[in-house]
């Protein structure tokens, strides 16, 4: 299932060479505040305040609470509080626990399920807590900071827990063996495929992997992602940054999770029965945390458990920044006291707001993670309803006609049709689907029998942001070059296209590389090798001009 991870390579180097330099001239501090400047209309301002709350509380919290429960898969195992905290004061926590019934545990462990969940919850708060203090009072420039600490602390874990199970293994042809004496070769041929491997899989893999990098909550960068790219030096920059994050996110992490995983389903195998049991996801879910606790030695267990908990405080840290923009720039700032109070707050009261509301969006953030009963819920809930703002997310770029209905339609669609289709479609593929063709078709003709956005604000947001795409009538009316922002577009598609193309093959090469499905020709893999290598002269001379 690695190659979900794979999908939004895609998505990552289209933001990069796409829209970077867009976000970076429109000269915002959320992607909520584009809302003014890009539509005109009585409504833009409520629209501003919708998506406000809309990303950086409901999605913003949504996603933080499945970082949050993947957290406590980790310190069930590892964080035993009942057996390090004074009984006197462990057993406040635990009364407290249990008089609400909050259920923070995976059942699994064998732990009591107050004392596991009085565990986590310690685990979780200490976490937060300790992350929100140096995010808080340090910024956007000390949550990049640590970032780089904590990744290169994440990523030396991940690549010591790889070693260690490959040697568990007996190497990658151990592994192979073990994986066909215990699932049988036909099942080991499916695990170790890069794609579907019936007819009827076919269908829906090519639907996931055509829509689900566009149709999501983040499709042009929204969120975190602009905040990023915003905080560059410069345009080129900007795409470094998206070209370097893709490559290490998606290429790096992937395979070197590609040996813990396929080595894990050796190591601690299960049967065709299991799969249809209710816990059998959260079950799996730990494994990963059982590996670290079983297979690893002490120094190595600590630097990964290190690791582990430094990707969840660089997550937690970028999401706090992230909800804490929109709070404080456009709930309060914005609204309350521009609009409401008529008045411009101090910056002061504004840094006491961030923070405040960074109190707001944990807590709301741990009530949703109660509710989880595995990483993979999130996930889902999380998907259906970014698919249904995606296209209009890229379309307000890329098309002059967009219009603030157009969003407000997308939102609308997105909210009421995202819990009919959870409840009543069962094929993650086909909800995908129909959330996404039913949302572009309603913002498309939203978008044609609503007024378009009046002259003078499309006027100022060309000249501000110099946007890709379909932008001839409103260059023409300026007096400027109608075919400067094809060229743009087709400048950052081509990018785009060949990067990605660089990208899965030696992803596709390299795993087949170490990983071979039994039985089967090298002759793939080492295509993939050589053509992977060989394109990246069709990018290199335009993303690294400097060098020639």
């Amino acid at each position: 299932m690695l190659w979900r991870l794979w999908i939004y390579g895609l998505g990552f180097l289209m933001i990069g060479f796409l829209f970077g330099r867009t976000w970076r001239h429109a000269h915002v501090v959320t992607d909520a505040e584009l809302t003014e400047i890009r539509y005109s209309g009585r409504g833009v301002l409520a629209l501003r305040g919708l998506k406000a709350i809309y990303y950086g509380t409901v999605m913003n919290c949504t996603i933080m609470a499945m970082v949050l429960v993947a957290a406590t898969r980790m310190s069930e195992l590892f964080l035993p509080w009942n057996e390090w905290l004074p009984a006197g004061v462990y057993i406040v926590i635990y009364d407290m626990v249990a008089s609400t019934g909050i259920l923070l545990a995976s059942g699994t462990t064998g732990l009591e399920t107050y004392v596991a969940t009085s565990n986590n919850l310690i685990s979780i708060l200490a976490i937060v807590a300790f992350t929100a203090l140096y995010s808080a009072t340090g910024g956007l420039r000390a949550v990049i900071a640590t970032d780089t600490v904590q990744f290169s602390l994440a990523m030396l874990g991940t690549l010591l827990y790889a070693v260690m199970v490959l040697i568990q293994c007996q190497g990658f042809d151990g592994m192979i063996h073990r994986l066909v004496h215990t699932y049988g070769e036909s099942q080991t041929r499916q695990i170790l495929s890069f794609g579907p491997t019936t007819a009827d899989a076919l269908f829906a893999f090519l639907v996931i992997v055509s829509l689900q990098w566009f149709f999501e909550r983040n499709s042009d960068g929204t969120g975190y992602f602009a905040q990023r790219m915003m905080a560059c030096r410069s345009d080129q920059d900007a795409e470094l940054a998206a070209f370097s994050f893709t490559w290490l996110q998606v290429f790096l992490r992937s395979l070197l999770w590609l040996v813990i995983g396929v080595g894990l389903l050796v190591l601690y195998p299960f049967d065709a029965f299991s799969t249809g049991m209710g816990t059998f996801v959260a079950d799996r879910e730990l494994v990963f945390a059982i590996g670290m606790k079983e297979l690893l030695p002490h120094g190595i267990r600590g630097i990964m458990l290190t690791g582990m908990l430094a990707a969840l405080a660089s997550t937690i840290d970028t999401h706090l920044t992230w909800g804490s923009g929109y709070w404080s720039n456009d709930i309060y700032v914005r609204i309350i006291n521009k609009a409401w109070l008529g008045r411009d707050p101090s910056n002061s009261e504004q840094v006491f707001v961030a923070r405040l509301s960074n109190i707001l969006v944990l807590a709301v953030a741990l009530i949703v993670m109660a509710n989880l009963g595995s990483i993979q819920t999130a996930w889902y809930v999380t998907l259906l309803f970014g698919a249904g703002t995606g296209a209009v997310l890229v379309l307000r770029w890329v098309w002059e006609r967009i219009n603030l209905f157009s969003e407000i339609s997308a939102i609308i669609t997105s909210l009421v049709l995202a819990p009919v289709i959870l409840f009543s479609v069962k094929a993650e593929w086909l909800r995908l689907l129909l959330m996404s063709s039913i949302s572009t078709a309603v913002v498309i003709t939203v978008t044609l029998i609503t007024k378009p956005t009046e002259d003078n604000i499309l006027f100022e947001f060309y000249r501000r942001v110099d946007p890709p795409g379909f932008w001839r009538q409103t260059a023409k009316k300026l007096g400027m070059d109608p075919q400067r922002p094809i060229k743009a577009l087709k400048s950052g598609v081509y990018l785009t296209c060949t990067t990605s193309l660089t990208l899965f093959l030696l992803l596709i090469g390299c795993g087949k590389l170490v990983l071979p499905k039994p039985g089967a020709s090298s002759s793939l893999t080492w295509v993939c090798l050589v053509i992977g290598i060989v394109s990246t002269t069709l990018w290199w001379r335009r993303l690294f001009p400097r060098r020639f």
